[in-house]
């Protein structure tokens, strides 16, 4: 079994990246086709609004319901926790799979883009670089959602059974905890960390996720 990433737009080469990493198989998500054995897919960071263009175009939105109702477990990062929440400020929601209210754009413009670190227990042994870019906020959860991180008046990580939600990107950092954690959530078994479960720096590299852009322009 395989982890899917939607490639449509947003940070696609980054998750294959961590993915990689660990030892997980990954595939990029691209038909209706695509999603055919995956045992989970990660719905990426973006422009929330493009993606659901794409999706209903393509008709892949549809075809992700169904294979989410046959048991494929979903992870959406920022763009994606948007377009799986059930309520959205003002909004529609899109997906709405997952019991929470977000809001969009809640701490301002791309110049309030922020990094900080954080002790996510569930995830992994150590604090977690964690980064927000025109990040949405978490305000609240409904019944069978679980909160793993809450920081000052939002939410910024939580999960039901078959979905889990952030809305910061932790592709986008050295650290593979919460891929290993999605990963074990849909049943796979990544390549366990060595040592006392310090996050993995030795493998990573700013640029690391260039060649599967590379890949992608053959």
């Amino acid at each position: 079994m395989e982890i899917g990433v939607l490639d449509l737009q947003g940070d696609v080469c980054e998750h294959l990246d961590h993915l990689d990493m660990i030892g997980i198989t990954a595939r990029r998500v691209k038909s209706a086709e695509d999603l055919d054995h995956l045992a989970g897919l990660i719905i990426p960071g973006g422009e929330s609004t493009c993606l659901a263009r794409l999706m209903s175009t393509f008709g892949l939105d549809q075809a992700i319901l169904k294979r989410h109702k046959e048991g494929m477990k979903l992870w959406g990062t920022c763009a994606g926790a948007i377009l799986l929440a059930t309520h959205i400020k003002q909004e529609t929601p899109y997906f709405g799979l997952i019991d929470i209210e977000i809001e969009r754009n809640a701490f301002g413009s791309q110049l309030d883009s922020f990094a900080c670190e954080a002790s996510i227990p569930e995830v992994s042994p150590l604090p977690m670089p964690l980064i927000f870019i025109r990040a949405p906020k978490i305000k609240s959860v409904g019944n069978g959602v679980r909160v793993l991180l809450a920081m000052d008046d939002f939410i910024a990580a939580a999960e039901s059974a078959d979905i889990l939600v952030t809305v910061f990107h932790p592709e986008l950092t050295p650290s593979v905890e919460f891929h290993r954690y999605f990963a074990r959530k849909c049943g796979l078994h990544p390549r366990s960390e060595q040592g006392n479960g310090a996050v993995s720096r030795s493998l990573w590299t700013r640029t690391g996720w260039m060649r599967f852009a590379r890949i992608a322009r053959l």
